[in-house]
Order: structure tokens, then sequence, then C-alpha cells
């Protein structure tokens, strides 16, 4: 499959194939391609043990006019994109630049807005999934005066919210009158 990676298990099983079918077979079996097969019988590793790639295979086609000319557009207007950008260099070069350099220009316009474009606002996505998560709370309600055949009632509001549905349920509740509290011991 192009433009995937070959992984360990991959390799693995490709191997464990391999004694028994031919290449072909095993190739097939593993997912990969019989050009990733043969490669496989010839490297001496696992593709996770491999180094790592930190240089360039091809000589960066927009070097010449990168900081010339792209960047001074992408800064003037930050709502430029890549389609746009090329046509441009297109008018201002003719016959230089192909469309083949348009996935080349969008990843260096996406580094660049990464690194060097306008600040972005910070969003934390908040997820409740289903069952995890209730809300319990009492407030004092002492400030309504509400009052019951004219004498005030001292109460509270007890409310439990599920997190993910939204479904409450909101208990009036009172303090215990004074006559049933512990009573403090006196001294003797």
């Amino acid at each position: 499959m192009p433009g995937k990676r070959i992984t360990d298990h991959q390799v693995h099983k490709y191997k464990q194939h391999r004694n028994q079918l031919s290449q072909t077979a095993s190739a097939a079996k593993a997912g990969i391609s019989e050009r990733s097969a043969r490669r496989i019988e010839q490297a001496p590793s696992l593709p996770s043990q491999r180094p790592k790639r930190n240089w360039r295979t091809r000589q960066d086609p927009l070097s010449a006019v990168w900081d010339s000319e792209i960047v001074p557009l992408l800064q003037s207007d930050v709502h430029l994109n890549a389609v746009t950008l090329l046509e441009e260099l297109q008018n201002r070069h003719p016959g230089q630049w192909d469309t083949s350099v348009l996935r080349t220009l969008q990843r260096r316009m996406f580094l660049w807005r990464a690194q060097f474009g306008a600040e972005r606002e910070v969003y934390f996505a908040q997820v409740h999934p289903p069952g995890r998560q209730g809300i319990s709370d009492f407030t004092v309600a002492d400030a309504l005066s509400v009052e019951i055949a004219g004498v005030p009632f001292k109460h509270r509001l007890y409310q439990f919210a599920l997190a993910h549905s939204g479904w409450r349920h909101v208990k009036v509740t009172h303090p215990s009158p004074p006559s049933t509290q512990h009573p403090v011991p006196s001294e003797v």
C-alpha cells in the first residue's frame, strides 16, 4: 500500500508465512507489496530499529522564491491559500512553476503558519462520557425570603446533575429544628 509504513508486526507476519509459502503469497498475507517483501529479506533489522531520516531526498523547488516572494505575501494576507500563491508565482514567472509544486507549497505554508502565523485561540474540548460524572450541589436559599404562613422558611436547595445528558433533579431541604440537634453538655 503506497504511503503507509510497514510495521514490525507485518515483518514478523511476513517472515512467519515465508517459512511455508512463496514470497508473493507471504507478502499478500502480511498486507505488503512484493517489492517491500524483497526489501525485508535484504534488511538486517526491523523498521522500528532503523535510524530516522532527517535529511532531504531532493532539493527544495521553492528555495529560490520562498524568502523573497512567498513569505512577504503570507505576511501581508494571512488568508492566502496555496493555490492562489501558486497562480501568483505562475503569473510572475511564466513557464517556471508547474502544478506539481502545489503539494510542496501546501506543506511549507502549513509549517510556516505553525511557526510564524497568527496566534490561535486554544480550545480544550470537554468530553463527558455517559455514566461517568455526576455533579452535586447545595444552595442556601434563605436570601429568597420565602414565608409559609407568615413564618420565614429557612431552606436549602439540593441539586444533582448528570454531566453527559444534562438531566437535573432538585429537592428542597431544610435544616433540622433546634430541638433535634445534639445538646451541648453542661458543666456540673
